[in-house]
């Protein structure tokens, strides 16, 4: 069942300015973009050609993290920073495991308001809901999900964060905002959390790509794979712990490269 999250105006798109979910929809091969995001991410593309590929394997695995917090029991998600839907949405992967399960996605950007209605349908018996909030007031954000009463705080809860908080400086407060999140969520709840990293890219080509989104909507800020691990303070990790995304759990043998894919993704359970 669809729960609507909210009017969008056109004028709110901003179709001159590049905008990474747009970016990252078209490293996906979607249609949901404009020429100022397809030059824009070409320009990145051109600097670091994996891009795309790391976004696919981004996609993969958060097919593969949010499976997995399903088969742990959790039947509610709640997904940050989500970007345009595409396939493989955590909704459709939760209520495919559970078709009950329900699933609220937050994000701060309009373009996601004007495409979930009609690509972010739940099933008959599970919910769907998406709320406008902003990651870097997790405070406010989490009055939000109270009042879309589709959540139920005190049972676990699969926090999403995939592939979002290297949208955020330093002074957004990125640690402090997980930490905001996962104190309002009870024990047994898990955190999926995927961060971009420039630990296998030569500074040259590091700094062509942030270049390109510093003139986007958002910045693009790399951390190290020790910076990601911080994320995961107080959790106890799911086997394999931090790694690239491709060599989470994955489902075939990875390709070669694997490990030097600029993604880390983790899988942990609250204690």
């Amino acid at each position: 069942m669809w729960e609507p999250g909210g009017a969008v105006s056109a004028a709110d798109l901003r179709p001159d300015i590049p905008h990474p979910a747009r970016m990252y929809d078209y490293y996906l091969g979607g249609k949901d973009n404009f020429p100022a995001d397809r030059a824009a991410a070409e320009k990145a593309l051109a600097a670091n050609p994996e891009f795309r590929s790391t976004a696919r394997a981004n996609r993969g695995f958060l097919t593969r993290a949010v499976r997995c917090v399903a088969a742990h029991g959790v039947d509610q998600f709640l997904d940050i920073g989500t970007g345009i839907p595409t396939a493989g949405n955590t909704h459709e992967i939760a209520q495919t495991a559970d078709p009950a399960a329900r699933v609220v996605y937050v994000d701060n950007d309009p373009i996601v308001l004007s495409h979930a209605r009609a690509l972010m349908a739940g099933t008959r018996s599970g919910r769907t809901t998406v709320i406008h909030a902003d990651l870097r007031r997790p405070d406010a954000l989490l009055d939000s999900v109270r009042s879309a009463d589709l959540l139920d705080l005190t049972r676990p809860v699969g926090l999403v964060l995939a592939a979002v908080l290297h949208f955020l400086r330093d002074e957004d407060e990125p640690y402090r905002a997980v930490t905001t999140l996962l104190d309002a969520l009870p024990s047994g709840s898990h955190l999926v959390l995927s961060h971009g990293t420039a630990d296998f890219i030569p500074a040259e080509i590091r700094d062509r790509v942030t270049g390109v989104y510093d003139k986007a909507t958002a910045p693009l800020v790399g951390r190290t794979r020790s910076q990601v691990h911080a994320f995961f303070d107080g959790l106890d990790l799911l086997e394999p712990g931090v790694v690239t995304v491709p060599l989470w759990r994955p489902d075939d043998t990875p390709a070669p490269g694997a490990d030097r894919v600029s993604m880390y993704g983790a899988v942990a359970r609250k204690p």
